[in-house]
């Protein structure tokens, strides 16, 4: 693992802090250091016009191969992107599940009429892909999957019958993949299909879930015999749970790479108020902002590792201890801010109801360590999986 930039990459380094200082101001000014965790629903469309900017520049993507429209950017590259993005207050990208999840297992895996119609608007910043994977009452069981994917013989086409939940961004979204059940007969991983759905056609309804924060980032998505072409199904039916778990190891990947610099945008945050109202002076304060500074360092460098190893999506057993460790992490420093605000985290100066961006941050990071598998689960995933340990017993062994 490589923990020193070359000269090549530090001028790689003035490139991107060069442009986004030229870029991210006038009509972009008002976007920079928003749309974190409690804060996803600020400046949407100016969001979206921002990641139609960094795809002009060839921003966007840059780890992907020139082929395919990126700049084959090297990990080093790649961090030191993030780093300065994160430096110049790089707004939270609402593009970030096509670029750093689909495009890189269509890559991997798709065909090349799949590519060709689908790694072009991701790259240029124009579409928007949500996920499909958990469902209602299966918990952190990914595998345990009720949505139906029944092929229509006389159409040639897949008709999508079920729900999804917990769909982030679902409401903003062109695309969303999604894993069904192929074969009704099958159980668990075993008789799925990955597939990718256009979201703006009859069958498919949207219902926002309003949260702690009184935003609706989440979505509830019903599908009602929504159509899915035959060519738009990545792999071969049955075999959905490769695909799927590739794309998993991308999310613990370079997409991890942007999750901590809207990290590091939040601790600067706690940081600067806690020198402006001095709560800087509180022996106990500052010890916890130490702690959370070492954690932060933590993740990068545990990404770091996951990154020097497989480029194919397969999930390490180093990246196994990714949600575990950031969302204890980020649920603390949430709880960190408030205690840094003091008496004020509790007050609103006037109506109407309106939290400010830490308040927000707080009330988010409460559902860190439930959403996208529980802590209990990722401690069975690294028991399991990471060190071997026997499989814990289940309902329908």
């Amino acid at each position: 693992m490589k923990l020193r930039f070359s000269t090549s990459d530090e001028a790689f380094r003035v490139e991107v802090a060069n442009w986004l200082r030229d870029n991210l101001c006038g009509e972009f000014e008002s976007i920079r250091f928003r749309g974190g965790p409690g804060d996803e629903h600020s400046f949407v469309e100016e969001r979206k016009a921002w990641e139609r900017r960094l795809g002009e520049a060839g921003w966007t993507c840059i780890g992907w191969p020139r082929d395919w429209g990126g700049r084959a950017a090297s990990i080093e590259q790649q961090v030191v992107f993030n780093e300065e993005y994160a430096r110049a207050g790089g707004p939270g990208r609402i593009g970030h599940i096509g670029e750093t999840l689909m495009g890189p297992t269509l890559i991997a895996y798709g065909s090349e009429a799949q590519k060709n119609k689908y790694l072009p608007s991701i790259r240029s910043g124009d579409a928007i892909w949500c996920q499909g994977y958990s469902e209602p009452s299966a918990g952190s069981d990914l595998a345990n999957v009720k949505t139906k994917a029944v092929f229509d013989e006389q159409a040639q086409v897949w008709q999508i019958t079920g729900q999804k939940v917990w769909t982030s961004l679902a409401h903003e979204s062109q695309y969303c993949f999604v894993v069904a059940r192929t074969d009704p007969q099958a159980k668990g991983h075993k008789g799925l299909g990955f597939f990718m759905l256009d979201m703006h056609q009859p069958g498919v309804t949207i219902r926002p879930i309003e949260q702690l924060t009184g935003t609706s980032e989440f979505n509830e998505v019903f599908f009602d015999s929504a159509v899915c072409s035959v060519e738009d199904i990545v792999g071969k039916p049955g075999e959905g749970w490769q695909v799927a778990m590739a794309l998993l190891g991308f999310e613990r990947g370079v997409s991890t790479l942007g999750q901590q610099m809207l990290f590091q945008n939040e601790f600067n945050d706690i940081v600067q108020l806690a020198k402006r109202n001095g709560a800087d002076r509180d022996p106990m304060l500052r010890q916890r902002i130490a702690e959370a500074h070492i954690g932060l360092r933590i993740m990068r460098y545990n990404t770091l590792r996951v990154l020097s190893g497989s480029d194919e999506g397969e999930l390490q057993a180093e990246g196994m201890i990714y949600k575990l460790y950031w969302s204890s992490w980020h649920r603390n420093l949430g709880k960190l801010a408030m205690d840094v605000m003091g008496s004020d985290s509790e007050i609103l100066d006037a109506e109407p109801y309106e939290l400010n961006r830490l308040q927000s941050m707080f009330l988010f990071t409460r559902a860190d360590t439930i959403y996208g598998g529980t802590n209990q689960i990722q401690r069975n995933l690294i028991a399991e999986r990471a060190l071997g340990m026997p499989r814990e017993p289940r309902g329908n062994n």
